[in-house]
């Protein structure tokens, strides 16, 4: 899992979940600490949880080459704040799924260092994958979005199960990108139905 390719696809997907705290927080009309608050907390977050629930030391979150990066990126989207909300909500769902995928199948692949059990692989990929979203939504007082899309909780599943099943194989690029491919392709089919969804509903309601 120290491949340059998996360092650049983390990298993203962790930046990904520290914006889509930031961009939480200033929706909340939160000031600078917010920012830093639900930008920490949903980087992070779901790794606490996975740590804890598998036994390894929470402390070893702390990379410092991590934490500088969010901390350096949580700054400039605050400072940038009004210029990049809008493309936030262009390109902001994207790269979260990627997240989401990378998150999900580090926590998988932690807990099958630990253990074979399929429940705690499962779990554990499961609030890494979306426990520092859900706590996110908690601080900001609006409802979790894993728990109200089903397709989240479902992906970080998915990804346990392909853990458990044959965890070797992720450890190496191409079947790792190709897992990642599939989670990000399924979450964003998932978020277009969604919107086609509510455009339906939009209209039907206006005739």
């Amino acid at each position: 899992m120290n491949t340059f390719g998996w360092l650049i696809i983390h990298g993203i997907g962790t930046i990904a979940y520290a914006a889509s705290g930031a961009f939480v927080a200033l929706q909340a009309r939160y000031r600078m600490i917010g920012v830093y608050v639900l930008g920490l907390t949903t980087a992070f977050g779901g790794g606490v949880i996975r740590n804890i629930i598998i036994g390894i030391p929470v402390i070893k979150l702390w990379d410092r080459e991590t934490l500088l990066l969010v901390l350096g990126a949580l700054t400039i989207l605050y400072l940038l704040s009004t210029k990049w909300i809008h493309h936030w909500k262009r390109w902001g769902l994207f790269f979260d799924s990627i997240g989401l995928a990378s998150f999900a199948l580090q926590g998988a692949l932690y807990a099958k260092q630990v253990s074979d059990n399929i429940f705690v692989i499962i779990i554990a990929a499961l609030f890494s994958g979306v426990g520092g979203g859900m706590i996110r939504d908690l601080l900001a007082g609006r409802k979790p979005i894993a728990l109200q899309e089903e397709v989240h909780a479902v992906l970080t599943i998915l990804v346990g199960l392909a853990v458990w099943i044959d965890g070797i194989s992720y450890k190496r690029p191409l079947p790792l990108i190709l897992l990642i491919i599939v989670v990000v392709t399924i979450r964003m089919i998932a978020v277009r139905f969604k919107h086609l969804r509510q455009r339906e509903l939009t209209s039907g309601s206006q005739r």
